[in-house]
């Protein structure tokens, strides 16, 4: 492609998974469990292209595409560049500042429908048409994702371009990530809803959701807890009595036996922990945007290691390649993922020896079916190996993460104020942090853990930290103080509304001693020994009994993955019943119940059929949450779990969300 002017940087080829897999969960190592089919989400997928070549196509003739950089994730899971070309994309640029420079008389921007973009955009058209290209004006389209918004039109309209560009929409929702895991991919969300009241993601959501519907069958139950919970189960209604076709009809769903939303304002507590999960510190300490991991190349390339290109210039350091992480393409990561990461490496050993063993079992090979037999089984083998070279790799770079100072500091505060054990010793940790200089985002995460779980902080103590917070790391870290203040995630002792959590702390057995890390029989592995409050308020619906026992006895014990010991049965799961015996438990924590029944008289009476239940996460969830759902998926026949979220999301990220962003530099670092 050409070079251009204006969005100068070209954009690159989008990251193209393969199809996902429908094959359920990991297999076991024991005794695999019974494969039990769940929904093919992957219908989700082909919605959301099939919306996209629509839109394309009513825009005739070549065009240039001008892609907004956060949406390029999200496009590369459900289209390819090759879709696009097929719709007469001729040229893809990112949105940015600077003039249009473009040789086909479409001119499309592909973005979320915000003001700065529109102003952007614009300023771009406006520039275009005080020097008209020789082929004439052109035609300018908007296509908003997931909607056209009012206040995008208001602004092009002050902006004196309304009448000279078309507006549009792309209507992309659900994306799936795996084949359990949809996710919105929508950036800030628990900013937008908590912080500044804003609930467009809630209306894009019920969207979503509605969409779900249209393709499954109704909710027969919706279930939730809290404020903003209720807020959109009461657009899931709306949608149905708004006469809007689509949804008039929809008849209550035989495949999935329930929605529960969780709402991320009713357990803050869990993002503040440190993910133990693979996965989970894979996505804290490395990062893990859109399903993709950015890693040495060294380690997704096949060529043996060791080889080097040869060029007559200095080595440089390699950029980072964007790898895709899906169990579906990967069934290692599929079988470690959602491991407590301290078991991980010697299940990489194990399979490490293994492969040893399988190549040199190759020296042994007399007939010519063995080494017929041989030579089928090498492919995977090498894919294995592969795979095995990439999260050995990963696994090298957080292990040295794990031992220092900081960490295990950090962590040994959170796992101390998760258990209620003097919060005055833990302080004094959160201080050392502070003057350590340890990264911002962990000193807060730690502070508000103290504030969540201790009903708030010693008014002096308070000042104290924010005072020395403030002179270590900047003033512009004001404005999220104060943020924090108002979420009520950092407040002063004794305070008018406390959270529960001390409480909650034995009603629902949210730590638990006795877990093994290696074999664990309760969801508290993920944190090594915390149960997360959103997945326990998902067993108080799910799995009563292991909640109500108070032991984690009454389910077989299970190995890593979660699945059944050898020569046990897993027991059935349980009708959706609603909160019932759990009454108690959800007046103590703020925000409003819900329990919707979508149709009259529904009853699902015991059978052997397989059954669905979607857990919604709005304001996003953690790796380990899903890690945790997973593990209960395992633990019973007859239900599996599809969990949606607006977006992944870590502590860190939801600190820094709540900020403002980093200050602008007065001069460009290239010209400094």
């Amino acid at each position: 492609m050409a070079a251009a002017a204006g969005p100068s940087r070209q954009a690159t080829a989008l990251s193209t998974p393969p199809p996902p897999s429908t094959s359920g969960d990991s297999e076991s190592t024991v005794i695999p469990k019974p494969e039990e089919k769940g929904l093919d989400v992957t219908v989700l997928k082909e919605v959301a292209k099939a919306a996209l070549v629509e839109s394309l196509n009513e825009i005739q003739g070549a065009k240039t595409l001008i892609l907004d950089p956060g949406l390029a994730g999200p496009l590369g899971l459900i289209t390819e560049v090759a879709l696009l070309k097929h719709q007469a994309v001729d040229k893809m640029f990112w949105l940015e500042d600077g003039p249009l420079n473009v040789t086909t008389r479409n001119v499309v921007w592909l973005c979320r429908p915000r003001m700065s973009y529109m102003r952007t955009i614009a300023k771009q058209i406006r520039s275009h048409q005080a020097s008209p290209p020789p082929q004439g004006p052109l035609i300018y389209t908007i296509l908003l994702v997931p909607r056209v918004t009012e206040l995008c039109r208001k602004v092009l309209e002050d902006e004196g371009v309304a009448g000279d560009v078309t507006l549009a929409e792309f209507k992309m929702e659900f994306i799936p990530l795996e084949d359990d895991l949809l996710s919105l991919e929508l950036d800030d969300v628990a900013r937008d809803i908590y912080l500044n009241g804003d609930d467009t993601p809630l209306y894009y959501a019920s969207l979503a959701l509605m969409t779900f519907q249209r393709a499954f069958g109704l909710f027969p139950r919706i279930l939730g807890k809290g404020d903003a919970a209720k807020r959109l189960a009461g657009l899931l209604q709306r949608h149905r009595a708004s006469g809007d076709p689509k949804y008039s009809d929809l008849q209550s769903s035989e495949a999935v036996d329930g929605l529960i939303i969780v709402d991320r304002s009713v357990d803050w507590v869990t993002p503040m922990c440190t993910q133990l999960t693979y996965e989970g510190m894979l996505d804290e300490f490395i990062g893990v945007k859109n399903a993709h991991v950015e890693v040495d190349p060294s380690l997704v390339d096949s060529a043996p290691p060791g080889r080097s290109q040869q060029s007559s210039s200095l080595p440089t350091a390699p950029k980072k390649r964007k790898h895709h992480l899906a169990a579906s393409k990967d069934r290692l990561f599929g079988e470690i993922r959602d491991l407590n990461f301290a078991v991980v490496g010697s299940r990489l050993s194990k399979l490490a020896r293994r492969l040893e063993g399988d190549y040199g079992g190759a020296k042994n090979l007399k007939s010519v079916s063995q080494m017929k037999d041989f030579v089928g089984k090498l492919g995977s083998l090498q894919s294995e190996q592969q795979s095995l070279h990439l999260h050995t790799g990963l696994t090298e770079l957080l292990l040295p993460l794990t031992r220092t100072e900081i960490f295990n500091k950090s962590l040994e505060a959170q796992q101390n104020l998760l258990a209620g054990y003097d919060p005055s010793a833990q302080l004094s940790l959160i201080e050392e942090l502070i003057d350590q200089e340890a990264p911002y985002p962990t000193v807060l995460r730690a502070l508000v853990l103290a504030s969540l779980t201790s009903g708030g902080i010693k008014p002096k103590i308070l000042e104290t930290f924010k005072r020395d917070f403030l002179q270590t790391y900047g003033y512009h870290h004001l404005p999220l103080l104060i943020a924090l203040q108002d979420l009520d995630l950092l407040v002063k002792s004794p305070t008018s509304t406390p959270h529960p959590f001390a409480s909650l702390r034995k009603a629902l057995r949210l730590v638990v001693d006795d877990t093994d890390d290696n074999k664990p029989n309760d969801i508290s592995y993920v944190y090594s020994g915390y149960a997360p409050l959103s997945i326990r308020l998902v067993q108080c619906v799910t799995q009563k009994n292991a909640v109500l026992s108070g032991s984690a006895t009454s389910l077989p014990e299970a190995n890593g993955n979660g699945s059944e010991s050898k020569g046990r049965e897993l027991p059935r799961a349980h009708p959706i019943v609603g909160w019932r015996g759990f009454e108690d438990v959800l007046g103590a924590i703020p925000g409003a119940t819900v329990d919707v029944q979508q149709k009259d008289d529904i009853r699902r009476e015991q059978s052997e059929r397989t059954t669905t239940t979607v857990v919604f996460f709005l304001g996003g969830c953690t790796f380990t949450e899903i890690a945790a759902l997973r593990w209960m998926a395992a633990q019973t026949r007859g239900r599996k779990f599809v969990i949606a979220t607006t977006g992944i999301i870590t502590g860190s990220s939801v600190i820094d969300s709540f900020g403002d962003r980093p200050p602008v530099p007065l001069v460009p670092e290239a010209n400094a």
